[in-house]
C-alpha cells in the first residue's frame, strides 16, 4: 500500500516533460502556418520581426545551441508591444489585437523547451486560425485553415507520439479530421441560428469595407473603377432588362458645397407620407445579395416598388435597411425601370435641390442663365448636347480642379469622370431654375451563364442626374451617355481607352479564361449562399425540405444531441476494434504493466518503458530483470527501428508476451 501511495504520488508530482528535438520542425511550421497569411494586413516592420523571430528559432535548433535569456526576450516582447502601441495607437481592436497574437506565436517558440510550451504554441495557433475570417471567408481561405488545421493535429501526434514516418503522422492525422466530419455536418445543419453575430467585434473589424462613400467629390467614384471587388450579386425571375436599364441606385446627394456633394437632412429623415412611385409597364422581380458596405442602402433597381420586410423606401427613392450592412445579405425586390416618382413633391425638397453656395463658377452660371427662358426638358436636352457635341473626354485621369471646379471642368480641362459630368450637370440645371440633384450607385453588370447570377463589381460604380419635371417627377439624366454611350451599352472596358488602368477581370477577353474565371466566382457565390450564408432563414428552409417545416431551437438542439451521440457511437465502433486489431504490441505492454500495478507497482503515464524498468528494479529487485527484458523488447518493437529486429518481430512480440506468464504469483496478504 505504501508503495503505491509513493507511485501515485509521483504521477501528480510529475517534473516538466522535455520537448523532444525532433518535435521543434513541427511546432515551427505551425507558427509560419498560422501567422503567415497575414503578413498581408501588418505593418512591413512587423512582418520582419516575425520572420526574423522564427529563422532565428529555426537556426538555433538546427546548430543545437541554447535558447535565448528570459531577459533577452522580455526587453523583445516589451519594445514589440510598445512599437505596436505606436502604430494603431491602441492595443484593443481587430488590427492591434491580431498583431499581438502573431508576435507572440514568433516569440513562443524562442522559449520553447518543454511539451507544456508546445501546447502552448498549438492552442494559440488554433485560436490564431480564427483571426483569419476577420479578412477574408472566401473558399481559400477555407481550404488554407483546413490544411492549417490538419499541420496541428499532426503536430500533436509528433510531440506525444515520438518519432513516426511523417506518411503515418499524417494518415493519423487525416483520420482524426475524417471522425470529425459526421459532428462537423450535424452542427452544421442543426445547431441553431441567431440572426447576428456569435460575439461583439471590435470597432475597426469594418472599417476596411469597400464601396460607395456618403459623399462624392471629384475622383471618389474613379477610385472604385480600379477594384473589381463584387458590390453584389444579381438573380432576375425571368429575363433581364436591357443593360441600359440596369441602375442601381444608392446614395442621393442634393447639398452642395462648390466641391463636394452630400446628403441633406431632408433626404435622410422620415418622409410625412410614403413616396408615391407609379409604375409603367410590368415590374422585374429579383433578389439581391449584397456584400458588406458598412452603409444602409440596398443598391435596388431604380426604382424599387416592392421591398422586403425590414427596409423602408426613403425621400430620396433609394432603399434603405433598417441597419448598416455589416455582413453579406439577402433581400429580394420588384421594380420598374419606367415609372413617375414624387409627381407632388414637398415645397421644402424643391428647394434643396436648387441650393447652389454664392459667387462660385460665374461662366457656368452665365451659361446657365442663357438658357434659363427655355421649357426644363429643353434645357437638360442643351446641356447633354453641349457634353455631346463638344471636346469633352471621359477618362480616369481627369487633372484637378481649383476653387471654380465647375467653370475648370467645363471651359478649360474638358476631361473626367462620371462623378464630374454628373456634378456639372446638376450645377448648370440649378443655376437655369431646375431643381435636380446628384445619384449614385452602379450601372450595368455581367451575367454569369453558370449560375445565372448578374455580378455588379466596385468597377461599375456610376454617378448620374436627376431632374424634376412639373406633371412627371423625378427623371433620370445620365450625361456621361452623351460623353460616351458606350459606358452605358457595353461597360466601362468598352468606354476607356486602352491605356487606362482597369482591373484585369475587367478586360479579360479569353474565352477559356473567361468560362474558368465565371465557374469559380460562381463557385463562390455557392459558398457565400450555403455556409457563410447559412442564416435562420436559409436553416429553415433547408429544414422544410426534409418535412421539418415548424423547427424551434429547443427541437433542433434536442435532435442535436440525439444525432451526436448516435454519431458518437458509430465512430466508437468503427474505431476500437481497429485499434485493438492493429496494436498488440501496446496492448501486451499495458497487460504486463497492470499485472504490476496488481503486485503494488504502478507506472506513471508520463513513464517511459526504460525509467520505469529501472524504478521497479530500485523497489522490487525479485522483479527488476524481467521488467528490464519486457521494457527492451517493448522499446524495440515500438521506437526502435525495423531493421533492428528483421524478420524477428513475431518472436520478440511473442517473447514479451512471454514475459507476462513469467511473472510470479502475487503475494496474498494474510488476515
Amino acid at each position: 500500500m505504501a508503495r503505491t501511495l509513493k507511485a501515485r504520488r509521483q504521477a501528480i508530482a510529475r517534473p516538466a516533460e522535455p520537448l523532444e528535438h525532433g518535435a521543434v520542425p513541427w511546432l515551427l511550421a505551425v507558427a509560419l502556418v498560422t501567422a503567415g497569411p497575414h503578413v498581408g494586413h501588418l505593418p512591413w516592420w512587423l512582418s520582419l520581426v516575425v520572420g526574423g523571430a522564427l529563422l532565428w528559432r529555426a537556426w538555433l535548433w538546427q546548430q543545437a545551441r541554447r535558447l535565448p535569456p528570459r531577459w533577452a526576450l522580455s526587453m523583445l516582447v516589451v519594445a514589440t508591444l510598445a512599437a505596436i502601441g505606436w502604430q494603431f495607437r491602441t492595443l484593443f481592436g481587430k488590427d492591434s489585437g491580431v498583431a499581438l497574437l502573431v508576435v507572440f506565436m514568433a516569440l513562443k517558440p524562442l522559449e520553447m523547451t518543454s511539451r507544456r510550451d508546445a501546447m502552448v504554441i498549438v492552442m494559440l495557433g488554433y485560436f490564431l486560425l480564427l483571426t483569419h475570417y476577420l479578412y477574408s471567408q472566401s473558399i481559400a481561405t477555407g481550404g488554407w485553415l483546413l490544411g492549417a488545421i490538419t499541420l496541428l493535429s499532426a503536430a500533436l501526434i509528433r510531440v506525444h507520439g515520438g518519432a513516426q514516418p511523417i506518411a503515418a503522422i499524417a494518415r493519423h492525422a487525416g483520420l482524426l479530421l475524417a471522425q470529425a466530419l459526421p459532428f462537423m455536418l450535424i452542427l452544421y445543419l442543426l445547431f441553431p441560428r441567431v440572426s447576428g453575430p456569435l460575439w461583439g467585434l471590435p470597432e475597426d473589424a469594418h472599417s476596411g469595407l469597400s464601396g460607395l462613400s456618403e459623399q462624392m467629390a471629384p475622383g471618389s467614384i474613379s477610385r472604385l473603377t480600379q477594384s473589381a471587388a463584387i458590390a453584389f450579386r444579381s438573380r432576375f425571375v425571368g429575363e433581364l432588362p436591357e443593360k441600359s436599364d440596369l441602375y442601381w441606385r444608392g446614395p442621393v446627394f442634393d447639398d452642395y458645397d462648390g466641391l463636394t456633394w452630400r446628403a441633406s437632412v431632408t433626404t435622410s429623415k422620415p418622409p410625412p407620407q410614403a413616396p408615391t412611385i407609379d409604375g409603367i409597364g410590368p415590374p422585374y422581380a429579383y433578389t439581391n445579395i449584397i456584400e458588406a458596405h458598412n452603409q444602409r442602402w440596398l443598391l435596388a433597381l431604380d426604382v424599387a416598388t416592392t421591398l422586403p420586410a425590414d427596409a423602408s423606401l426613403a425621400p430620396s427613392l433609394q432603399a434603405l435597411a433598417r441597419e448598416p450592412l455589416r455582413v453579406r445579405s439577402r433581400f429580394s425586390f420588384a421594380s420598374s425601370v419606367d415609372y413617375r416618382a414624387n409627381v407632388s413633391e414637398t415645397p421644402e425638397t424643391l428647394r434643396q435641390a436648387l441650393a447652389l453656395p454664392p459667387e462660385i463658377n460665374p461662366r457656368s452660371r452665365a451659361l446657365a442663365a442663357g438658357w434659363a427662358s427655355r421649357p426644363p426638358a429643353e434645357i437638360a436636352a442643351a446641356a447633354l448636347a453641349m457634353f455631346r457635341q463638344q471636346d469633352f473626354y471621359y477618362t480616369l485621369e481627369a487633372p484637378l480642379l481649383g476653387a471654380n471646379a465647375m467653370d475648370e471642368f467645363l471651359f478649360e480641362t474638358r476631361r473626367g469622370f462620371c462623378e464630374h459630368y454628373a456634378s456639372a450637370f446638376v450645377f448648370l440645371m440649378r443655376a437655369a431654375g431646375v431643381p435636380a440633384r446628384v445619384v449614385a450607385g452602379y450601372q450595368g453588370g455581367e451575367l454569369n451563364p453558370i449560375d445565372g447570377y448578374l455580378i455588379v463589381r466596385q468597377s461599375d460604380a456610376h454617378a448620374w442626374a436627376e431632374i424634376w419635371l412639373a406633371g412627371q417627377g423625378w427623371v433620370r439624366f445620365d450625361p456621361t451617355a452623351a460623353v460616351a454611350p458606350a459606358r452605358i451599352e457595353q461597360g466601362i472596358a468598352a468606354s476607356l481607352p486602352a491605356g487606362e488602368a482597369l482591373p484585369i477581370v475587367i478586360r479579360l477577353d479569353n474565352d477559356w479564361l473567361r468560362q474558368l474565371h465565371n465557374r469559380w466566382e460562381a463557385a463562390n457565390n455557392t459558398w457565400n449562399q450555403w455556409v457563410l450564408g447559412y442564416n435562420p432563414q436559409r436553416q429553415r428552409e433547408v429544414l422544410s425540405r426534409f418535412g421539418w417545416r415548424d423547427a424551434d431551437w429547443r427541437r433542433m438542439s434536442a435532435s442535436l444531441a440525439v444525432l451526436c451521440g448516435v454519431a458518437l457511437l458509430l465512430v466508437a465502433v468503427w474505431t476500437l476494434p481497429r485499434r485493438r486489431a492493429v496494436d498488440p504490441i501496446q496492448r501486451a505492454w499495458q497487460k504486463y504493466c497492470g499485472q504490476l500495478q496488481q503486485r503494488g507497482i504502478a507506472r506513471a503515464e508520463w513513464e517511459g518503458p526504460g525509467d520505469f524498468a529501472q524504478r521497479v528494479a530500485r523497489e522490487r529487485p525479485e522483479l527488476g530483470e524481467l521488467t528490464r527484458e519486457a521494457a527492451g523488447y517493448y522499446a524495440e518493437l515500438r521506437y526502435g527501428q525495423r531493421g533492428g529486429i528483421g524478420q524477428n518481430r513475431a518472436a520478440a512480440l511473442h517473447r514479451l508476451q512471454q514475459c507476462i506468464t513469467r511473472l510470479p504469483p502475487r503475494r496474498r496478504s494474510s488476515t
